[in-house]
């Protein structure tokens, strides 16, 4: 099983006979199939009907169509992986001694969960289980060692339940074989002081759990698939089901489970997928609730060729709570763009703009505003000025000396560390006819704090600012004030000869 069906294209001349309906449908992958009885159906209507009879005599002859999970066999040998999880360890403890800050084992131990979860997805889920009784029971014998120095399992728990999940789920076993799984993640949690609750649950529930198998067949309660208050990892574990139901193509019970599991972006985005256009978005009114989900379901209209009602679902999804406001915004301007709806370009840019401003973006609004450029432009610089985000002093320098409003771009690097020295040298340069006043003050202070401190490796940035004190001192006619400054200065500085040797460089005279 999980094996993917990829079908064959061929191309038949006009000279060969018709081919057979078969054939033809052979062509065609699930989606597309879909599409092409919706489509006959939209044409003949009277075909519904039929289409409804079918389907139903189908689905009552073989009222659930029970998952073949594959036989339980085992094609790895766990030793190699209870030695790399081993030796991850002591590699670890050495690094801990060495005072390693960063974790030196989630990523290496994490990439070998990786190898489970691959297995799992070619459908060799028992492969997978012993891959990650190796990983777990290494861990288990070994932890101590690294527990000493602070070590802690919670991400690589996290990622061992999701991946345990998935293989239990995918498994058959026999009563004893799931007794043995169930007592050895019990033992391992006490061993470990570590969680398997959503693996436990997994184990417990398989695909016979009663509440799970009436929302397969449709029957959806507001409890969802759960007797009693759903768990903290309900949506962990939906999400995995849901991951197994798409890998086997059963559409419809991953529709069921999504929308009674509340998963809003994995319903309408599937609709999507299989070309329900018109279910998406009326469901999308009423359930959809966060620019995240807004977004998902758009790109999957645009990439089913529904452009109109991508852009129609990304501009309601822009006035949605979020935390992907610039690339929605980007994305919904140039899907607008591509429609000639210049409008709405224009108005998702700006929400992107009040998400992270740049100077491209800027540019880029200045031609989409076209002749409302300046009524734009104040509305534009005043999210500027108030725009408290980290991160964007450049993008704010680069417009403010666009737009020549040079005491903005001030206000923006006066305090700046001197680590954004190329940001304050722009702006200096463009400062020094405008406030040559504010460049000699910020420059020397920056200067005197490197030479003051007589590290003489940071001289030659010391110099650097004092040339643009010097310039502004030149730019505003005070070219003795400079002359008798860089005097007190040698006279200060005359034992430190690294200094000396720069002072006698040009542009320092």
């Amino acid at each position: 099983m999980f094996v993917s069906l990829f079908t064959q294209k061929h191309t038949y001349m006009s000279t060969e006979p018709r081919p057979s309906l078969e054939k033809l449908l052979d062509r065609l992958d699930h989606v597309q199939t879909q599409r092409l009885l919706q489509e006959l159906v939209a044409k003949h209507p009277q075909l519904m009907e039929e289409i409804e009879s079918y389907v139903s005599l189908m689905t009552t002859a073989a009222p659930s169509k029970q998952r073949a999970k594959p036989v339980r066999r085992n094609t790895v040998d766990p030793t190699p992986y209870r030695q790399q999880v081993h030796q991850i360890l002591r590699n670890a403890v050495r690094y801990l001694e060495d005072g390693y800050e960063e974790d030196p084992i989630a990523e290496e131990l994490l990439s070998i969960v990786q190898i489970a979860v691959d297995f799992c997805e070619r459908g060799e889920s028992n492969s997978a289980l012993v891959i990650l009784e190796a990983i777990i029971s290494t861990c288990v014998d070994n932890w101590d060692d690294v527990a000493d120095y602070g070590a802690e399992n919670e991400e690589i728990i996290q990622e061992l339940n999701d991946a345990l999940c998935e293989a239990i789920l995918t498994t058959e076993f026999t009563p004893e074989e799931k007794t043995d799984i169930q007592v050895n993640l019990e033992s391992w949690q006490d061993e470990w002081d570590a969680d398997f609750g959503p693996a436990l649950e997994a184990l417990r529930q398989g695909w016979d759990y009663p509440p799970l198998v009436r929302v397969l067949q449709g029957h959806i309660t507001s409890e969802g698939i759960w007797e009693g208050e759903a768990p903290d990892y309900a949506d962990d574990l939906a999400l995995i089901r849901l991951k197994i139901l798409e890998r086997e193509e059963r559409y419809q019970e991953y529709l069921y489970l999504a929308e009674a599991e509340g998963q809003t972006k994995q319903y309408l985005t599937m609709l999507g997928q299989l070309g329900r256009v018109e279910e998406a978005m009326d469901a999308a009114q009423t359930q959809m609730s966060s620019m995240e989900e807004a977004f998902a379901l758009a790109k999957t209209l645009k990439e089913q060729g529904s452009l109109q009602q991508a852009l129609h679902i990304a501009q309601i999804g822009l006035k949605l709570p979020g935390n992907c406001q610039y690339d929605f915004g980007t994305w919904t301007s140039d899907l607008a763009e591509e429609l000639g709806d210049k409008q709405a370009a224009l108005s998702a840019r700006k929400t992107a703009f009040q998400a992270l401003p740049s100077f491209p973006d800027y540019q880029k609004i200045e031609d989409l505003a076209g002749e409302n450029w300046e009524s734009v432009r104040t509305d534009l610089l005043k999210i500027l000025r108030s725009y408290g985000g980290w991160g964007t002093q450049e993008a704010k320098v680069d417009i403010f000396l666009h737009e020549g409003l040079i005491d903005d771009a001030i206000a923006i690097v006066t305090d700046l560390s001197s680590y954004y020295s190329t940001v304050i040298y722009r702006v200096m340069d463009a400062a020094i006819p405008h406030n040559p006043n504010w460049v000699m003050t910020n420059a020397r202070r920056r200067a005197e704090s490197i030479m003051d401190a007589g590290k003489a490796e940071y001289y030659s940035y010391a110099v650097e600012w004092l040339k643009k004190a010097r310039a502004a001192y030149l730019e505003s006619g005070r070219k003795a004030d400079w002359s008798e400054y860089r005097a007190k200065l040698v006279q200060t500085h005359a034992r430190k000869r690294k200094l000396m040797e720069l002072f006698k460089q040009r542009g320092m005279e």
